[in-house]
């Protein structure tokens, strides 16, 4: 798993700060470019300033070039502020919808992890998580780290030597290939980290004909398949086949065992459905108590 390129996007607020705590210690350890990225809207800008739309436009062009300085120097100064270890991230300020630019950056760029914060309101009304972070989970050509306000914290950005302590891993898996790739991406961290990892299976419903216990024998064996001796074993791995909604059985195993990580496979861009992704992937985002690494297939 190579993470040579980093993106964290930033608006400034303590989320943002979070997420920058995870980005700068993950590219302190893999030595990875870590780039920095805030992005403006000069149109809301100037929806919430009415008497701007009567200025001329060379006076329109350079408030915008004088807003976008400012906006280039208070990143500066948030990089400056928050980071930790000795890295050199690069800044950037752009202009325009933020989910675009970050999307078309991390394309362009080939990015291998966008590591970004989110509020994680609770509710149905905020399933979405807001635009922004739904469209990047959506869309996005990498791997998705997004941090909340974690109650495992598995960064220590002041720890110059060693600031990424992960030491446990929950990996979800409904069997299909996206969580098989996700598994083998816990797999590799809980190698390199020497983390404990679970793999977990959640059933939601029991078919017609067939016993829960025979079910939960069924899904355990086909857990144990999944670790074959050809994958690499030198960390403690465990299985746990759960009954229930799966957000809430995932959210209480993390919980209860301390879990600094959750991994999640989701089928891609064009095949992910709002049902099934949000009531899963964003409710453990949301509701969690650790941050949640998203793996497209």
């Amino acid at each position: 798993m190579q993470v040579k390129r980093i993106l964290c996007p930033v608006d400034f607020s303590d989320f943002s700060v979070k997420a920058y705590d995870y980005a700068q210690s993950l590219a302190g350890r893999y030595r990875a470019e870590l780039y920095v990225l805030n992005v403006q809207h000069w149109n809301e800008i100037l929806s919430d300033e009415p008497c701007l739309s009567w200025a001329p436009a060379t006076a329109l062009c350079e408030l915008n070039d004088a807003f976008l300085q400012e906006i280039q120097k208070h990143l500066q100064k948030f990089v400056e502020i928050h980071t930790h270890i000795g890295i050199r991230p690069t800044s950037l300020v752009r202009e325009g919808d933020a989910a675009d630019h970050i999307l078309f950056f991390a394309r362009d760029q080939k990015v291998d992890l966008v590591v970004m914060g989110t509020h994680g309101r609770r509710g149905l009304d905020r399933l979405m998580l807001g635009s922004v972070t739904e469209r990047v989970l959506r869309n996005a050509p990498c791997r998705v780290l997004v941090v909340r306000k974690p109650t495992h914290d598995f960064i220590v950005p002041e720890n110059a030597g060693s600031p990424v302590l992960l030491r446990r891993i929950l990996c979800c898996t409904d069997f299909s290939s996206p969580s098989e790739k996700a598994m083998k991406h816990a797999l590799f961290l809980s190698e390199e980290y020497e983390a404990e990892l679970t793999l977990v299976h959640v059933l939601e419903d029991t078919p017609y004909g067939i016993t829960a216990e025979e079910q939960t024998a069924k899904a355990t064996q086909h857990l144990e398949q999944l670790l074959s001796p050809g994958l690499p074993r030198k960390c403690a791995v465990k299985t746990a086949v759960l009954t229930g909604r799966a957000y809430e059985q995932i959210i209480r195993l993390a919980s209860e065992t301390d879990t600094d990580l959750t991994v999640m496979g989701v089928r891609g861009r064009n095949a992910l459905d709002v049902a099934v992704f949000g009531s899963t992937t964003y409710r453990v985002i949301q509701l969690g108590s650790c941050p949640v690494l998203v793996v497209h297939a």
